[in-house]
């Protein structure tokens, strides 16, 4: 129960990788605050919970849990949720931005032709909303001395690819990678680590219904061609590695963007 005692909000839990996330640091001990714009989420990608809602599963953990409908791409709504958190639990001591994704359609994304408004809407999602996060959360952890920030970029914000597609998405990965250090170098004289997660290809319950991933086995299989540890990503690999830069194993790690990704980060494109 290392995190017993702390608060974590973990934003776009209301499914995925996100619920993962927040699970896993439910388990360790920590109280969970549920964010995401729709906290029915699990329900509209065909998620099965163990509770009624993800709220209730943290609980069932014996931890507190608040569930916030908020939109993180709006920075007054990102400040009211942070002054909810510390107004009625006391404190926020992580944070995982986890909120995010490739949400526009894949045919309009390449690097010379994708339109304004995806452009905008997609770094909206990935980037600013990681920056309204940190911006409200920073004051509460540089005032007690002590924090962890998790970001999560993405393999196709570290490397580029031989076609332009997902541009504004491996632009704004990009961009939070790079936040990430910057912020972790300010925060660093105050006690506050701060890293970034890059997940390769990740079975979520989203992929499988955009994608196919996981239920087709021809696609399946070519995309584990190309993993040296020869199988797609599921939540839990990620949130291990949540779990490690959550709590104290990761007291002296900051400014880091740790691959999770089977390998694929060995791969020119």
């Amino acid at each position: 129960m290392k995190l017993r005692g702390k608060v974590a909000l973990v934003t776009g839990s209301g499914r995925g990788l996100g619920r993962a996330y927040a699970l896993r640091l439910a388990a360790l001990g920590a109280d969970v605050v549920i964010n995401d714009v729709n906290l029915d989420a699990a329900r509209e990608f065909n998620e099965p919970l163990s509770a009624p809602t993800v709220m209730d599963e943290v609980r069932a953990c014996g931890g507190r849990s608040l569930g916030i409908q908020a939109d993180v791409t709006k920075k007054d709504q990102v400040d009211a949720m942070v002054e909810q958190v510390v107004r009625d639990l006391g404190r926020i001591d992580i944070l995982v931005n986890n909120a995010g994704g490739a949400l526009t359609p894949f045919e309009r994304g390449f690097a010379s032709m994708m339109p304004e408004a995806d452009a905008r809407f997609i770094l909206d999602v990935n980037l600013m909303s990681t920056i309204f996060c940190c911006q409200a959360v920073a004051p509460h952890l540089k005032a007690q001395k002590s924090g962890k920030i998790i970001n999560v970029s993405s393999q196709a914000g570290l490397r580029g690819n031989d076609t332009g597609a997902l541009a504004h998405y491996c632009v704004s990965k990009a961009g939070v990678a790079e936040y990430t250090r910057l912020l972790a170098g300010e925060l660093g004289p105050h006690n506050v680590t701060v890293n970034a997660i890059a997940p390769g290809v990740v079975i979520t319950s989203r992929a499988k219904i955009q994608f196919g991933r996981g239920v087709d086995p021809v696609k399946t299989a070519e995309q584990e061609k190309r993993i040296p540890l020869r199988r797609l990503g599921t939540p839990e690999d990620c949130a291990k590695v949540v779990e490690f830069l959550a709590t104290d194993l990761s007291d002296y790690v900051t400014g880091q963007v740790i691959c999770v990704c089977g390998g694929m980060v060995l791969s020119p494109s």
